[in-house]
Parts: structure tokens; sequence; C-alpha cells
């Protein structure tokens, strides 16, 4: 039943018009009850064996009855910033592949249109926004495995040109 200067105090300094605006919202969004005394002040009275019989103040139990809906949207939460923390993991594993492919093949002469794979690689990763969703991120990702894709064929027919016959014994 702490009064605002308290509350204020606990909030690390917060300023007492803050803290009544706060107080206002959570109870405007029904999350917390306000129960006024004739007074005004928040305290509780006590029965003759000490235990409560009212009390003036707040009341949390519009939080507490929604506490599992409360935990069910923090899971959610959680598990997005999962899967987005994943889709960027796998956006930074493609890039560092892609990057090296090509500087690889650029440094020992492959033939192919390397130039054009940069130019793509580049307009793909400049597309990718610094604060994003996972549907922002999806087509990015798609993206650069296809680009993916197109390195390793090229890389591929470079291998199969250089090495025609696998096996000396059959060539006479």
């Amino acid at each position: 039943f702490p009064s605002n200067a308290q509350l204020s105090l606990r909030a690390h300094g917060m300023p007492d018009s803050t803290l009544r605006r706060n107080l206002a919202e959570l109870v405007d969004c029904g999350l917390v009850i306000r129960r006024d005394s004739p007074n005004g002040k928040r305290y509780a009275r006590k029965g003759r064996g000490g235990e409560i019989e009212e009390a003036f103040g707040f009341s949390l139990a519009p939080l507490l009855a929604r506490a599992q809906e409360f935990e069910a949207a923090a899971e959610r939460v959680r598990a997005d910033n999962r899967a987005l923390r994943l889709m960027r993991e796998r956006i930074t594993l493609h890039r560092r592949d892609i990057h090296k492919l090509i500087e690889a093949a650029v440094e020992e002469d492959v033939t192919g249109d390397w130039g054009g794979l940069w130019r793509r690689f580049r307009a793909v990763v400049e597309t990718i926004p610094r604060r994003a969703r996972i549907a922002e991120l999806e087509p990015v990702v798609a993206d650069l495995a296809a680009l993916r894709d197109d390195v390793d064929k090229l890389l591929e027919i470079h291998m199969e040109s250089t090495n025609p016959s696998g096996n000396e014994s059959q060539s006479e």
C-alpha cells in the first residue's frame, strides 16, 4: 500500500506525473483495479485476528487472472525471436559461403560470370534490413540460397571440365 512517492522511489526516481499517468493507463487497460478509500489513501483495514478485512489501493487480481495469457504471449515472443535469430544465422552462413566461393573462383581464374554473380550477391545483401521481421527475411534467404546454387553449379561445371575421367586405370 505504498504512496505515489514510495512507488516513485521504487521506480528509480520516476517523476510523480509519469507514475500517475502509467497507473492510470494500467487501470484503463484493466490490468489493475483502483480501490479508493474514503480519504483517498492506500491502506489495509485489519480484523481482530490480524487478517486483512478490507484493502484500499490497487488490486492486482486482474493481472493474476490473466497470467496464463501473458505467459503464452511471452512464449510466442520468445519463439519469434528464436526463429528470427535462426533466420539471421542462415543469412550469415549463406553470405559467408557465397563470398568465399566467388572470391576463390576469381583467384583461381575459374571460367564463369563471377562479376555478374558478385553484383547479384551485393544486390541481395544490400536489401537486407537492419531491423526486420521473419517475413521480410524469408525472401532474402531464398535469394541467397538460389545464388548459392548458381555458384555451386558453376564450380561443379568447372570441376567436371578439369577432371573429365575419374579413373585413370581405365584410360589406355
